[in-house]
């Protein structure tokens, strides 16, 4: 392993740490939903609802949900999960992992929402009543 010098250490750490060894993580955003663009639309509509209503979920869980929702268009379990996948690459759900001891448990959930704009420019602007004096008024104090 050492070969006379210091370095098979050094190469061997820098190629298992190297870039070029690394998989890539898969490009979400290629996921084909196996259904045209518009009905792939409203089934995610409808998975967004559930799993939005009933709060993080496992695959198990939200496929019963789904199932009792009736969501027209989702063929199976199977096409169940190629959804999921197009709706996180759309950055519309993600997906957290509970780990409990040596088990892990992914859940699917929906980023929080933002505050709406229209509430936050109608709303009027406060003011604090105490300020601090600026350099400009310290100077015409004295």
């Amino acid at each position: 392993m050492w070969n006379g010098n210091g370095n098979a250490v050094m190469q061997t750490a820098m190629r298992h740490f190297s870039t070029s060894s690394r998989k890539r993580a898969p490009n979400l955003r290629k996921i084909n939903p196996r259904v045209p663009f518009q009905e792939a639309a409203y089934i995610a509509e409808g998975l967004y609802g559930v799993i939005k209503a009933n709060g993080p979920l496992t695959i198990g869980n939200a496929w019963n949900h789904v199932k009792e929702a009736s969501i027209s268009g989702l063929n199976s379990k199977t096409h169940m999960k190629i959804m999921l996948k197009w709706m996180r690459g759309r950055s519309m759900l993600k997906q957290i992992c509970n780990q409990v001891g040596s088990n892990k448990k992914f859940l699917v959930t929906t980023y929080p929402e933002e505050p709406q704009t229209d509430q936050v420019v109608n709303s009027p602007e406060v003011k604090p009543k105490t300020q601090k004096p600026s350099k400009s008024d310290r100077k015409r104090a004295r």
